[in-house]
């Protein structure tokens, strides 16, 4: 769902930039006819709209020279230390430039380096930590079913109660990135929490619900659970909401699960994306041997 400033980002932009909302109602077409989300429509919109807003004209109306010197301000921000606005700005153009035909324009952006850096993951005596520090119920079993079922953010908020079949055990999954859905395995335990948690709280429709009636819970409630759960266990790593997926996978694989199938319970679109967790993990070695001595393993040295 998006915020209030993000509604006022766009409806500054259609009301000021001439031209604009006529670019948007093409970029919403254009995602609609790819079967993209909502959420990408969002994320595309709200970049042109900055950049629109800041030049007080359309993208294609800019040169290129002011176009670079407004992503490298964005590069070198303090405010954005990760680069994730100048990405997001340069994701955004890109697409822009495609959609209205100039792919030139588009070739010429920056390009985007992949971040080396591993994902940081929480051992399992952190996340047994993690889990029990808040107070709240509600807070407890959210951050738990993250973990569980290695959601994204976005795929908890949207999942209804109807969503999680407690008698085969799994939880359904729509929707998500790429307009894909999956079904992931209800662990025992978690089933267990849930019952309590949907006994206590009561939800209608949404598995959690936000502050206003009929709304799901919001992205910055559940980054806020989780900021304050990390304060309460003293825990010093980096990291954020999503290493819980992270530390989903790795653990998965650790338990010696296949990489093939943990790339479909993440819903990645390529096993390329999944393998970074194979530097994390710590898999245990198997001894260099021939095939033959496990085809007959209790084969004895009679000639």
């Amino acid at each position: 769902m998006k915020t209030k400033t993000e509604f006022t980002i766009l409806e500054r932009a259609i009301a000021t930039v001439q031209g604009f909302e006529g670019v948007y109602k093409t970029l919403q077409q254009n995602i609609t006819l790819r079967g993209q989300s909502q959420s990408t429509l969002h994320n595309y919109t709200r970049q042109i709209s900055l950049v629109s807003l800041h030049f007080n004209r359309l993208p294609e109306l800019v040169t290129e020279q002011e176009l670079n010197e407004y992503l490298a301000n964005l590069a070198i921000s303090a405010k954005s230390p990760s680069r994730s606005a100048f990405k997001h700005a340069v994701y955004g153009l890109r697409y822009y430039f495609k959609v209205m035909g100039d792919t030139k324009r588009a070739i010429k952006l920056p390009s985007i380096k992949k971040d080396a850096k591993l994902p940081v993951i929480l051992n399992r005596s952190e996340l047994r930590a993690l889990f029990a520090a808040p107070k709240l119920l509600k807070h407890r079993v959210l951050l738990t079913l993250i973990y569980s079922a290695g959601l994204r953010s976005q795929e908890l908020i949207n999942l209804k109660i109807a969503d999680i079949d407690f008698e085969r055990k799994t939880i359904h999954i729509r929707r998500s990135k790429y307009n894909k859905d999956r079904i992931v395995p209800l662990s025992d335990n978690m089933a267990i929490g849930l019952h309590k948690y949907l006994q206590a709280e009561h939800p209608l429709v949404w598995l959690f619900n936000g502050q206003a009636p009929g709304s799901h819970y919001a992205a910055k409630g559940i980054a806020w659970v989780m900021r304050q759960a990390l304060k309460k266990t003293g825990i010093s790593k980096e990291v954020s909401i999503h290493s819980l997926r992270h530390s989903y996978a790795t653990h998965l694989l650790e338990d010696g699960l296949n990489i093939v199938t943990v790339k479909e319970l993440l819903g990645h679109a390529y096993v390329d994306t999944t393998m970074i967790y194979l530097h994390i993990a710590q898999c245990p070695l198997i001894q260099a041997h021939s095939p033959l001595d496990t085809l007959y393993p209790k084969a004895t040295n009679k000639q």
